[in-house]
């Protein structure tokens, strides 16, 4: 087993008390979670991929334009990792096991290399942390599935403004794609 961490849009727009989509409490209190397990993977030199939700100022032609208010805009601080997430990453951001793609539609998978880069390093198991749970994370999860990955979703790494979507999302994780979720 060859494993990779998928770090899902833990920005400020996301994640900030005053972030434009925030999940807030929910997503602030996963942060030492998320750090800990980056840290992990890190000193085991395993594979860390950051995928960050990426927008255009006024983009008539994305479909979230019309469904959430403008997030993650290009150039912003908003589309910047939450607070200790930033410097670990600028710490951690040269290494060798740890990678950077932006992306434009709920899953990482969606119009990115990221399947590519896994199986070019054999990698069979994706762990997935992050937010929002019952949306980019639960699209991540099903195309991983689709694509034949193994999945991990720590519960105490991932989080939504919407509890209910959230556990929702988790219970599908486990009975619908068979999911390790802990």
């Amino acid at each position: 087993m060859k494993k990779a961490l998928i770090v899902v849009d833990y920005s400020n727009d996301f994640v900030a008390t005053d972030g434009k989509l925030t999940c807030g409490e929910p997503g602030q209190k996963i942060e030492k979670n998320i750090y800990n397990k980056i840290e992990d993977y890190n000193t085991n030199q395993d594979l860390i991929f950051y995928l960050m939700d990426y927008h255009f100022e006024n983009d008539p032609y994305h479909p979230e334009t019309k469904l959430f208010p403008p997030h993650n805009i290009k150039g912003t601080n908003g589309r910047e990792l939450y607070n200790t997430l930033k410097s670990q990453y600028e710490e951690i951001q040269n290494s060798k096991n740890v990678f950077w793609l932006d992306k434009t539609r709920y899953s990482a998978f969606f119009g990115t290399n990221l399947d590519s880069l896994l199986r070019e390093r054999a990698v069979d198991t994706v762990e997935i942390v992050g937010v929002c749970t019952d949306i980019c994370v639960l699209h991540t999860a099903i195309d991983a599935y689709n694509l034949n990955y193994k999945i991990h979703i720590p519960k105490n790494c991932v989080a939504s403004f919407n509890q209910a979507g959230h556990d929702w999302a988790l219970t599908h994780f486990e009975n619908s794609i068979g999911a390790f979720v802990e």
